[in-house]
């Protein structure tokens, strides 16, 4: 059976996948918020986001191939990720940050009513994050000055999306040699970049960041476009897993090795996991992610001493599902609808100027 055979749009695990890698990027970014340095944490946390960037690839490359109108695919990407990241901003800004400084004994209204929320939600709507803290906040933890780093991604999410329309706008999207030449270039770039940090100049982390995203979003993308040549098989899912942790082994980018193999191993256990309880209707990955950080910065502050990172991890995914539920049903949700909406206004409209501009046979009537 290949991965064409096996997945089936309805009936697969790729949003329960997409939870587990939120809940892994919480684990990873515990140990680093709580002050405990490990060097598995920053797997985990760019395993999980790398995962996401893999599916996407080849989810998002599946949506443009099925439907490639750009007007209908640029609605689609935004509703998804724009509504619940400018109120995630708000809450951020208005809500968790004041709570912060009300719990270190500090000053919260004067925050609250200090053009500092204001400048945090207006200086990161561009979805590019200029602006980590809110008025200097938070302060007196091991990871200071930041309230939700996580957002920064979210850039070259969009940034991966604009390029599978520019493929698709240029004719390409249905040629296959396209991934891969993208995939084999960006690993190229990463095998040149040193690892990221943070003494390393802004134009090396960019190029750096920029290859990484760009090699796993290209591997999803050649899965999907690869389908039907490719075999889903479990052995095949566990030796991609084995290569995964070789390459985090041996190399200091495991994605040189293990890129392709997440990106499988992700995909093809996704698509022949069909159990209905792992058929998620409701995805909460994506409100897990955005509110996972400042949640996990509140319980740093308001905790008695030091946590311990793996009961931070625990106490951290219990807090922050509900709130993802409530971006679920609140926004995302109701976004998700207006843009089935929209789509579907759009195709009538089309088609009745259809109907109006194609050219008759038919004779007129005589007058």
């Amino acid at each position: 059976m290949n991965l064409e055979q096996a997945f089936d749009t309805r009936q697969n695990a790729l949003n329960a996948w997409r939870l587990i890698l939120a809940t892994t990027v919480i684990v990873g970014h515990s140990f680093i918020l709580t002050g405990h340095p490990w060097i598995g944490a920053h797997y985990l946390a760019d395993g999980g986001v790398d995962g996401f960037f893999a599916v996407s690839g080849f989810l998002i490359t599946a949506s443009w191939l099925r439907h490639p109108h750009l007007r209908d695919y640029s609605a689609a990407r935004v509703l998804r990720i724009l509504p619940g990241y400018y109120v995630c901003l708000v809450v951020t800004a208005f809500v968790i940050a004041p709570i912060g400084v009300a719990i270190q004994g500090g000053a919260a209204l004067k925050l609250l009513l200090s053009t500092a929320p204001v400048e945090y939600v207006a200086m990161n709507s561009a979805v590019v994050l200029l602006k980590a803290d809110v008025g200097g906040t938070p302060q007196g933890v091991p990871y200071p000055g930041s309230w939700d780093s996580s957002l920064w991604t979210l850039a070259f999410e969009l940034a991966c999306y604009a390029v599978v329309a520019a493929i698709g706008m240029a004719g390409l999207a249905h040629r296959r040699w396209v991934s891969p030449v993208i995939l084999a270039v960006a690993v190229v770039g990463e095998a040149l970049s040193p690892p990221v940090a943070p003494d390393q100049p802004w134009a090396g982390q960019f190029a750096a960041v920029t290859a990484r995203f760009a090699v796993m979003f290209a591997a999803g993308a050649l899965l999907y476009q690869w389908r039907d040549k490719i075999p889903a098989r479990w052995w095949l899912v566990a030796v991609s897993a084995a290569v995964v942790t070789l390459g985090g082994t041996l190399l200091p980018h495991y994605r040189l090795l293990g890129g392709i193999p997440l990106a499988y191993a992700i995909i093809a256990s996704g698509a022949l996991l069909r159990h209905k309880r792992l058929r998620l209707r409701t995805d909460l990955s994506y409100g897990v992610y955005i509110y996972a950080f400042p949640i996990q910065q509140l319980l740093v502050i308001s905790w008695p001493g030091r946590p311990n990172p793996v009961v931070h991890a625990i106490v951290a995914t219990i807090a922050t599902l509900p709130v993802a539920a409530l971006s679920w049903f609140l926004v995302e949700k109701p976004a998700m609808s207006l843009k089935s909406r929209l789509l579907s206004k759009w195709a009538t409209a089309e088609a009745v100027d259809l109907m109006v501009d194609e050219p008759t046979d038919e004779l007129p009537e005589p007058a």
